[in-house]
């Protein structure tokens, strides 16, 4: 009787497996993008001057500054919300942080090619997702 079972057990651990697997992918698994804060400015971005000649940052802040509603609703998978206590991607261009963090200059390129083509927030947030989420 025992041997008869054992299938159905299997089965069933494994059909429990794969439902906990897309619950949580389903909910971010690793990062849920926050909703933009109402009224967020890129004021406190540091100004792209800070990094000179370096092409790549003086873009990635510029952009930040620009369109920070759009920054401020992207998480940032570099996992500085849960190491740094960063609200958003945006959190990471008021410092230095981002000029040295490939995730987060990554993220910054994206979202500023996309918005420039028309993409919403939403199409943003898939692509980010699907570069970076693992």
């Amino acid at each position: 009787m025992a041997k008869t079972k054992l299938p159905w057990v299997v089965a069933g651990v494994a059909v429990a497996a794969i439902a906990v697997v897309l619950v949580a992918t389903r909910s971010g698994g690793g990062g849920h993008h926050p909703a933009p804060r109402a009224g967020v400015t890129g004021a406190r971005v540091l100004p792209a001057a800070t990094f000179g000649d370096d092409q790549r940052l003086v873009r990635a802040y510029e952009a930040a500054r620009a369109m920070p509603e759009v920054f401020d609703g992207l998480y940032c998978y570099c996992h500085c919300k849960e190491d740094m206590g960063h609200v958003s991607l945006l959190t990471c261009y008021e410092s230095e942080h981002a000029a040295s963090c490939d995730i987060c200059l990554g993220e910054a390129a994206i979202a500023a090619q996309m918005q420039a083509a028309g993409a919403t927030l939403e199409d943003i947030r898939r692509a980010i997702d699907a570069r970076y989420k693992t």
